[in-house]
């Protein structure tokens, strides 16, 4: 069986990638300090298994749901609560879903936790639900759609994921799956390429031109078997993607939040 460890390597292919988890941690702690109150803190004290939400000035339009990623294995919402701006600037209140990570958990567990999480923010936000995550995020929101309750389902108007892993059996195949243990019931049971469209939601799949070929085919794969758009942005890469977060006016925010 062929070894699919580089093709799903990120940091090696990205100059100075290292250089961009710092870059995140401390774009997310200058954050925090400029919303004061209007950032409040986790619904655990475990911020790998809480939920951080900002709130913008006067009453939100919406929630706007961002899940991290990390392959199910690394970082909390503290690592990424810059990304909340664009959201906020908008006028949404912005949630950002923590996860207990590989190999503590299953995938599956994730899938159940975040949902759990989105459930929480939507009891304490009114209108409109929107969906975006990054890399396993984009994974994870994808999955949203199949396992949260109906109640806030029905809330759920525009999913966009970012840089996603649509199929995960090819992971079985790589060395993260020393970590994440990946069989073939959880792949066919966590891989949104094996459900059909959801039905009554809008989606948009993004992804950045410098991404890793393996990147840019888990997205058109999903892109395929859904009839759904995508967009890749010339000159991203995996890891600067996600800037189109941190502004209100970025193509993908405007689409997300409508």
């Amino acid at each position: 069986m062929e070894d699919l460890t580089e093709a799903y390597e990120n940091m090696a292919f990205i100059p100075d990638g290292l250089a961009y988890v710092t870059r995140w941690s401390q774009a997310a702690a200058a954050f925090r300090g400029e919303m004061g109150a209007r950032f409040e803190g986790g619904f655990d004290p475990d911020t790998r298994r809480g939920a951080d939400l900002v709130l913008p000035d006067g009453a939100p339009k919406g929630l706007m749901v961002f899940i991290h990623g990390g392959y199910w294995r690394l970082f909390s919402p503290r690592d990424w609560s810059h990304l909340a701006r664009g959201g906020v600037e908008a006028g949404w209140a912005v949630v950002i879903p923590g996860y207990p990570l590989c190999p503590d958990v299953r995938i599956s567990q994730i899938t159940e936790s975040v949902a759990r999480l989105i459930v929480e923010a939507a009891a304490r936000v009114e209108g409109p639900v929107v969906l975006t995550g990054h890399s396993a995020g984009g994974h994870l929101v994808a999955r949203m759609c199949e396992v949260l309750p109906e109640a806030v389902r029905s809330r759920v108007t525009r999913v966009a994921p970012i840089s996603m892993l649509s199929d995960l059996a090819p992971l079985m195949q790589t060395g993260l799956n020393d970590v994440l243990h990946i069989d073939a019931a959880e792949a066919d049971a966590e891989s949104p390429l094996r459900f059909a469209k959801p039905a009554g939601v809008d989606f948009h799949l993004w992804v950045g031109g410098d991404e890793r070929p393996a990147f840019l085919d888990q997205t058109q794969w999903l892109a395929d078997a859904w009839g759904v758009p995508q967009t890749v942005t010339p000159g991203k890469h995996h890891f600067d993607i996600v800037d189109l977060l941190d502004r209100s006016d970025s193509a993908l925010l405007e689409w997300l939040l409508g």
